[in-house]
């Protein structure tokens, strides 16, 4: 289930499509709806279009719209006993059907309002029915097909049929064979697509409490967390992971400037951060010369050596750092730590 909104008013009031796919038989619905509708007035439209045509679902994929969320929403399907999946944020290829259906009906539309003109809610239903009685590669055959087990009785297809009408025994075994056939055709189409994904995949997994860093854009176009511009950072974080949601979703500990942001998130989203927890560097803090480099400053000289080359011998001497990264130590020229620092000569003599 999905919802297309933001599309323009018709006469009778309409500004909104309540998209509904069957996963099995990709049996597309498309219920004009206007986008103030309450939940109550959404699940009449349930009942009386998809549950009095295809009974009570086993389950629904749909994103975390308000009205998906709702507690009535919710406790209806709890007493039909249907199941509530809901995606991730920011990961649409969990009810991906529903999206690639939306842009295929978004197509059909705007062809129709631009040839014929008029209202888009006036060419919904012959839309419905061109899309279900259209060839689907995934089940190979038409969505039409598939649900009742015949091909639709149209015009168009009136040659083909004939006026053979398929009964009793036959009718139930011929349906049953189709069956296995879409189960068999889904299953091919999925374990190809599972092939390409596979190829660029790492399993990924992260425990409770541990840091990781959230994707700030990997869609083109799209700002998340303030984030925009080719140079702006692709990952933002350290965040703490506070549970485990699922197999693939995590839920994270953000900060209050991203309370408006949903805090569960895709496994897809995350990178392990490997850096220490206790080096994070407030920005007010760090200060950068003209170089573009940390200012350091030199606390103390731990050891001295004498660095011998073929013609000369070069004293150099081992400094230890205060650096807001940690500690730090490093061989430097000993004539040219007491031109830049001589105090720290004087204290060590």
């Amino acid at each position: 289930m999905d919802f297309i909104t933001k599309l323009p008013r018709t006469a009778r009031g309409y500004d909104s499509i309540w998209v509904i796919v069957d996963r099995l038989t990709k049996a597309a619905h498309f219920l004009p709806i206007r986008e103030t509708n309450r939940v109550e007035e959404l699940a009449r439209i349930y009942i009386n279009e998809i549950v009095c045509r295809h009974g009570v679902p086993l389950n629904i994929i749909s994103d975390r719209d308000d009205r998906f969320i709702a507690h009535f929403w919710k406790s209806l399907q709890s007493a039909f006993g249907t199941q509530l999946n809901l995606s991730t944020a920011y990961h649409p290829q969990t009810d991906g059907q529903s999206e690639r259906t939306i842009q295929t009906l978004e197509d059909m539309l705007r062809c129709c309002v631009i040839d014929f003109g008029g209202n888009w809610d006036n060419y919904l239903p012959l839309i419905e029915f061109s899309y279900n009685n259209s060839y689907h590669s995934s089940i190979d055959m038409a969505p039409f097909e598939a649900l009742y087990g015949r091909k639709c009785r149209s015009p168009v297809c009136w040659n083909e049929l004939g006026e053979a009408q398929i009964t009793g025994p036959e009718l139930v075994q011929e349906t049953t064979n189709k069956i296995i056939r879409i189960r068999e055709n889904l299953t091919t189409a999925r374990s190809r697509q599972k092939s390409y994904a596979d190829k660029r995949r790492k399993p990924v997994e992260f425990q409770v409490n541990d840091m990781v860093l959230l994707k700030v854009s990997p869609w083109k176009g799209v700002v998340r967390f303030g984030k925009k511009g080719k140079l702006a950072p692709r990952y933002v974080g350290p965040f703490k992971v506070l549970e485990r949601i699922g197999k693939m979703a995590y839920r994270l500990e953000l900060p209050h400037e991203l309370s408006n942001v949903h805090p569960t998130f895709h496994v897809s989203n995350l990178k392990k951060c490997l850096a220490d927890e206790n080096l994070h560097i407030p920005l007010d803090e760090v200060r950068i010369d003209e170089s573009m480099h940390f200012i350091e400053k030199p606390m103390k000289i731990v050891d001295r050596e004498v660095k011998k080359l073929k013609n000369k011998s070069i004293p150099i001497v081992l400094v230890k750092w205060d650096s807001k990264r940690g500690p730090k130590l490093t061989w430097e020229r000993e004539d040219q730590m007491k031109t830049k620092y001589p105090q720290l000569f004087n204290s060590n003599s």
